[in-house]
């Protein structure tokens, strides 16, 4: 399965799900770390916790194995890391705060991307 329509079945799995402004940027001239990143809102602790849960089963049914979650004893963030795309769920208050859509809109030349 290629890395975008791994990247589309994410949202779909996210909003299906309820997660809220789901953004997805492209990291590919920006990064090495991955693909894309997605960025959405969850509603309460719970919610983010079962939206990181979800994703990990989800995925491990379309074959992606190993996907871990980081941030579980955090109640205002979690990140899925499914390999190619990386997955940040936030509390809409520290989305805000730490505002990575801002800080990923920067064009950089792959010279100077960050591993």
């Amino acid at each position: 399965m290629e890395v975008a329509e791994i990247k589309k079945k994410i949202e779909k799995i996210l909003d299906d799900n309820k997660a809220q402004n789901i953004t997805s940027i492209d990291l590919k001239n920006k990064s090495y770390i991955a693909d894309f990143m997605i960025i959405a809102s969850g509603t309460s602790s719970r919610h983010l916790q079962s939206l990181s849960e979800l994703l990990i089963n989800e995925l491990k049914k379309l074959g992606i194995d190993n996907c871990r979650i980081e941030g579980k004893d955090s109640k205002d963030w979690k990140l899925v890391d499914a390999y190619d795309v990386i997955i940040h769920i936030f509390h809409p208050e520290k989305r805000e705060f730490y505002d990575l859509e801002k800080m990923w809109s920067e064009e950089i030349p792959k010279e100077r991307a960050t591993l």
